[in-house]
């Protein structure tokens, strides 16, 4: 960061973001706060009553009114609804995985907006993520893992390119969560005791199930063991997600034995489990897709690192490509319970790669 330049910085009325923007103003920045506003429920009946996007942006005001910077509300629900929620619901209604929070960096924080912040003449666009942006020889930029290794938000912009990621700015690179809220509480900020969001941004209080239940209904079927037994009923294969034990209501073995889904079969409407004692949910070679990379493509064929799913230790794996777009990964271990729709971020030496989808 440098003197006498211009950044937006994204608020969402959380410590994070209000850090971000101290910091940034600290540095001589001029700092344009700005929240997005990605949610209105235009559906009497759907199930969001708590959504906490009003609090939310006047903590972001109040914050913004302390530093005597510029703030604003913009209005995303257009674009979020196109990139983020219609995704979401079709793929939940397809049987896969999706992840809200990467579509909304890839496509919302770091396009739209950041096309914003660039009308504005901003010439840079600054988060509260928790990653560090490493500037190359070749004038090129890396993300790496930042200081506060168990709060690494990296493994979220694994589809973020190279364009994005230059006029991104991470202030809270060198920073622990700890030292994040004390500079909010040295700063008098009302969000230093905020606890972080947990889930979907837009959804607040409300279960994804029930969310997804108003826009694909239920639709139930049977569940099936591995012999094709039915052993229970499910109120839609879209409650489920490959692994869940929770919510099948249906009697295990024994005390240490439980059913897990395995799958899900479409044309059936059938949900498939096993024993987790039965290995089915193991498995060390999966096909991706939509191959994405924050700098240049990977070689044919390699050996690198990855992080199977957020929060998941790294792990080394054999990429064999296929195609850009395409590739088998191997796992030395073999890997419990990788849905389709899942995302797969790659790593070299702590140095986000870009990422992958499970098919």
């Amino acid at each position: 960061m440098s003197e006498d330049r211009k950044i937006t910085v994204a608020m969402s009325g959380g410590v994070d973001s209000s850090v971000a923007a101290l910091l940034a103003k600290q540095l001589g920045y001029e700092v344009q706060g700005i929240y997005m506003r990605t949610w209105h429920n235009d559906d009497a009946n759907a199930p969001l009553d708590h959504c906490p996007w009003q609090k939310d942006s006047e903590d972001a005001r109040q914050i913004a009114q302390q530093l005597a910077v510029d703030f604003t509300i913009v209005n995303m629900i257009d674009f979020y609804k196109k990139f983020v929620v219609n995704p979401l619901v079709e793929g939940y209604r397809n049987g896969i995985t999706p992840n809200p929070d990467i579509l909304c960096n890839q496509f919302i924080k770091f396009g739209a907006l950041a096309n914003v912040a660039k009308e504005n003449r901003s010439d840079a666009l600054g988060t509260g993520h928790y990653c560090k942006k490493r500037k190359n020889y070749n004038e090129t930029f890396d993300i790496i893992e930042p200081t506060d290794k168990n709060k690494d938000q990296t493994y979220f912009l694994a589809y973020l390119k190279q364009e994005q990621i230059q006029f991104a700015e991470f202030p809270l690179a060198d920073l622990t969560k700890k030292e994040v809220r004390k500079l909010a509480s040295m700063a008098n900020f009302i969000t230093a005791k905020k606890k972080d969001s947990q889930g979907i941004c837009f959804l607040g209080k409300v279960k994804i199930q029930d969310f997804l239940s108003h826009y694909i209904g239920k639709n139930s079927g049977n569940i099936v063991n591995l012999e094709g037994k039915i052993v229970g009923r499910h109120e839609g294969l879209h409650n489920f997600t490959i692994g869940q034990r929770h919510g099948l209501n249906i009697p295990s073995n024994s005390d240490y034995n439980f059913y897990v889904v395995i799958g899900k079969d479409l044309e059936r409407n059938e949900l498939k489990v096993a024993f987790e004692s039965e290995k089915k949910l193991y498995n060390n070679r999966f096909h991706v897709y939509n191959l994405s990379y924050t700098n240049k493509e990977f070689p044919g064929n390699c050996r690198i690192a990855c992080r199977p799913r957020y929060r998941d230790p790294y792990q080394e794996i054999y990429f064999e490509k296929i195609s850009s777009r395409e590739a088998i990964i191997e796992f030395q271990k073999p890997q419990r319970a990788l849905a389709s729709g899942q995302v797969v971020a790659f790593y070299e030496s702590g140095v986000l790669l870009g990422g992958g989808i499970y098919a």
